[in-house]
């Protein structure tokens, strides 16, 4: 008699160290080419993490770590601890501050508070979601609820920090005051929504909740105008002309990635976009907007009207200052942190993610995330550490036309020298004296 019993498959999965996507072998990643059963060790060496670009070199064997069993208490009341970290923010800065400070210890009271669900999910894909017609329940990784219980976190979710003491060591929150010993902003930045475009009349796209918005609001062939074409912006709008909508790319300046193209780069950028349908408008701004019927109408500074169905902006971030102005916390374009140990001028607190700036300058990439929340919790728990070492991110940009990376800091002022120029290859650098301060390449799909 034959034996008939099949030994089920053991899929391992696999964490991009940059970006935190998981690589799961049982379900491949389509998108890139890898069909569902893809085993890591297949995978070419020049396959690329679909969020953030970078090779197969920086995923690291991944286990979901799970912490439920420490804690037998399931009340379903709102403890308070004066030895509690509280996080203020569930996005990845989040949630990867709770799982590091987690990893080092495992009885540590830690409470997130978060203004909306805080579900799992990857806000880089969210440019590109359109296109590969994603839904929301796909975007979402794992469960608020489901990933507090693994890492046996209390979460406040729906709840909006007003103020805090620190003096007393204590914040107000819309659901009461909540005691710390340590307190670490995660709150990101918000959609910047300069006049004379209104909430009311255009959409942002910078979270989950503003995406699916959209998504409801899409038919079939909708025409979009898209005002600003930085990286979020170009991504967006070349996602959404991929999907059969028409998108008209506002930009100010002369060409798309302005600060950090070549202008050579720049014009060879557009024409791609025009390829596959979008119209760019270059050295343009938008100087009123009206509502006729379901329509929007857009009066543009050199004299042309344009009417679509949406209006989607995409002009930057910036990080709500309030609560630094509160508390008295240095503040310059986000939270001023020690660019080692990550501490706000209150020592006690700690920032990490979209909403710091290291030397003024705004800190968001994805990149860093990850070892900023190393560094901060090994501070805070008083484990050995080196600290954070700051370094400029490589950018690849998600965009369909052409492959896009830049390396350094890209300055308008400084010339671009060519290394390599040819059809379907660009390259260019930027030098200081003689050093490379920045450098680029271009190179068709």
């Amino acid at each position: 008699m034959k034996n008939t019993q099949t030994t089920a498959i053991e899929w391992k999965k696999y964490i991009c160290r940059a970006c935190g996507l998981i690589y799961d072998e049982a379900l491949g990643d389509p998108d890139s080419g890898l069909v569902a059963g893809t085993r890591f060790e297949d995978i070419p060496d020049d396959w690329e993490c679909p969020l953030c670009g970078v090779t197969k070199l920086d995923f690291e064997p991944y286990v979901a770590l799970d912490y439920t069993s420490i804690s037998a208490d399931s009340s379903p009341f709102i403890k308070n601890s004066a030895e509690q970290i509280i996080i203020v923010g569930a996005g990845l800065a989040g949630w990867s501050a709770a799982e590091n400070i987690r990893r080092l210890d495992l009885n540590r009271p830690i409470t997130i508070i978060s203004a909306c669900e805080a579900n799992v999910y990857h806000k880089p894909e969210l440019s590109v979601a359109f296109s590969r017609q994603r839904t929301p329940d796909q975007l979402v990784k794992e469960s608020a609820i489901d990933k507090a219980k693994r890492l046996n976190v209390q979460l406040v979710t729906h709840c909006f920090v007003t103020g805090i003491n620190v003096q007393a060591k204590m914040i107000r929150t819309t659901r009461g005051m909540f005691s710390y010993h340590k307190l670490i902003l995660a709150q990101g930045a918000q959609s910047f929504l300069p006049a004379p475009f209104s909430p009311k009349t255009c959409w942002r796209i910078n979270n989950l909740n503003h995406w699916k918005a959209l998504s409801n609001r899409l038919n079939s062939e909708a025409s979009i105008a898209l005002v600003g074409a930085g990286m979020i912006g170009c991504e967006l709008a070349e996602d959404l002309a991929s999907s059969g909508h028409r998108v008209h790319l506002i930009e100010r300046n002369a060409y798309p990635l302005s600060t950090l193209l070549p202008t050579c780069a720049g014009q060879k950028l557009v024409g791609e976009q025009e390829k596959i349908g979008i119209q760019f408008y270059g050295n343009t701004q938008v100087k009123r907007i009206e509502e006729k019927g379901s329509k929007k109408v857009l009066y543009l500074d050199h004299g042309e009207t344009l009417t679509v169905d949406l209006i989607i902006v995409s002009l930057g971030l910036r990080t709500d200052s309030r609560l630094a102005k509160q508390v008295g916390l240095a503040f310059e374009n986000g939270y001023v942190v020690d660019p080692m140990t990550l501490q706000t001028s209150q020592p006690d607190i700690y920032a990490l993610g979209d909403c710091i700036s290291l030397n003024g300058s705004p800190c968001r990439f994805i990149e860093p995330i990850a070892k900023q929340a190393q560094a901060i919790s090994h501070h805070i728990l008083e484990k050995e550490h080196t600290g954070y070492q700051h370094s400029i991110p490589l950018i690849k940009l998600k965009t369909k036309t052409v492959f896009i990376e830049i390396q350094g800091s890209p300055k308008t002022d400084l010339p671009w020298e060519s290394i390599e120029d040819h059809t379907g290859m660009l390259h260019m650098q930027q030098r200081h004296q003689t050093t490379i301060t920045a450098e680029f390449k271009m190179a068709h799909k």
